[in-house]
């Protein structure tokens, strides 16, 4: 088997790159290990930055994301008993980002690609990168019981921190950069419209607590927990007793219940590989870099990689210059670590760690005061969360 650009992994980054390069006349070839019904159910981000919004449009991917998905133009930050609300079109110039789960965009994406575009393979497993420094670059799969081999001009490896991509980099030309957060996200669905039409975002001394949702009549709430934690060590009365403790205010809002349908517990860490390219081979998403989900950054940097690179490619085709597919790296890797710095700074300014001090705890307070009374940090928040430009 033989095509332009061999994409590994279908999740957001590798369905939405088979998009935007069939949009362009560029062959591609989608290798997934698992099955279509697994990829269009696992549960992972929902929210959606302006620049994330406006290529799935773009790419023809947006008609079910405006009919159903939730535009948001703020978010509530809710410490010491107070609500403060984040105005984001009045503090961006108008951006706002949209709640649209992440197994939507790849429901949209698959049934495009199958309709309209290059082949896409449900239980392909890629089992290695080849010859990447090469001009054929290849990858050998298994498919249907046999191995074969796809052999591409580009390879972009979409398949996550645990796929054969990034090891096929070799470890003498990598940098990696990373920190473990000494607590996770028990997060869990609830059969419950939303207790709030914007997503809440609270700092309790007993811990961190998010309010978003899936839909107006699903609720997607999270709390921070002890590193290691277990989902079954709770039961469901007493995490609505705990997310109503951390969502407290001094109004007369209230948290309402209803039944838990789904709960797990996600870690937290900070992850980056640098080079996010080898000769042919560029890793995109996950594959290169993981944020904490506190600042909403992890399909929004994927769909940042994939464009990055499509947009490289197009641009060598129409001006025979390598010059953007030569800086993919730099170009992403400049975004990725504003984002980083976004998403640690959301972390630490919301959670607290096992062993804060009376004065950490204080500072934080200090820069949620800041945020609320100073329009030049509260816009830093805005722009931050809304997404820094693909280029």
């Amino acid at each position: 088997m033989r095509t332009t650009v061999g994409i590994i992994g279908a999740g957001p980054a590798g369905l939405l790159l088979a998009r935007l390069l069939h949009n362009a006349g560029i062959e591609s070839v989608v290798l997934e290990s698992r099955d279509r019904a697994y990829v269009e159910q696992r549960q992972r981000a929902g929210i959606l930055e302006q620049g994330t919004v406006d290529v799935l449009r773009a790419a023809g991917a947006g008609e079910r994301m405006d009919r159903e998905g939730l535009r948001h133009d703020g978010i509530e930050l809710r410490f010491d008993r107070r609500r403060h609300r984040v105005d984001f079109p009045g503090l961006t110039g108008g951006r706002s980002v949209m709640v649209y789960a992440q197994t939507e965009v790849c429901k949209d994406l698959i049934a495009l690609q199958l309709k309209e575009g290059g082949p896409l393979l449900f239980e392909a497993e890629a089992l290695a990168v080849e010859g990447a420094e090469g001009e054929s670059p290849r990858v050998r799969f298994r498919h249907e019981g046999r191995e074969d081999v796809l052999e591409c001009e580009y390879v972009v490896g979409c398949d996550g921190f645990w796929g054969v991509a990034r090891g096929a980099i070799p470890e003498e030309l990598t940098q990696v950069f990373e920190r473990t957060y000494p607590f996770g996200w028990l997060g869990i669905l609830a059969d419950v419209p939303p207790s709030h039409d914007e997503l809440v975002y609270a700092r309790h001394d007993r811990g961190f607590a998010l309010l978003s949702m899936r839909s107006p009549s699903v609720s997607r709430l999270y709390l921070q927990v002890p590193e290691g934690a277990e989902a079954e060590e709770w039961s469901d009365e007493e995490i609505w007793d705990e997310l109503e403790r951390r969502f407290e205010t001094d109004d007369d809002w209230r948290l309402q219940r209803g039944p838990i349908t789904a709960k797990s517990v996600t870690p937290m860490r900070s992850y980056v590989h640098e080079p996010m390219r080898h000769g042919r081979l560029f890793l995109a998403g996950d594959a290169a870099h993981i944020v904490p989900p506190t600042g909403a950054k992890g399909l929004n940097l994927a769909v940042g990689d994939v464009v990055t690179f499509a947009r490289a490619l197009v641009h060598l085709r129409e001006t025979g210059s390598a010059e953007r597919l030569d800086a993919y790296s730099e170009t992403c890797l400049s975004r990725v670590w504003q984002a980083e710095r976004f998403s640690y700074a959301m972390t630490t300014l919301l959670h607290r760690s096992p062993d804060a001090t009376p004065f950490e705890d204080r500072i934080q307070l200090a820069r949620l005061e800041r945020i609320a009374s100073a329009r030049s940090a509260e816009q830093d928040l805005a722009e931050g969360y809304t997404g820094f430009p693909f280029d």
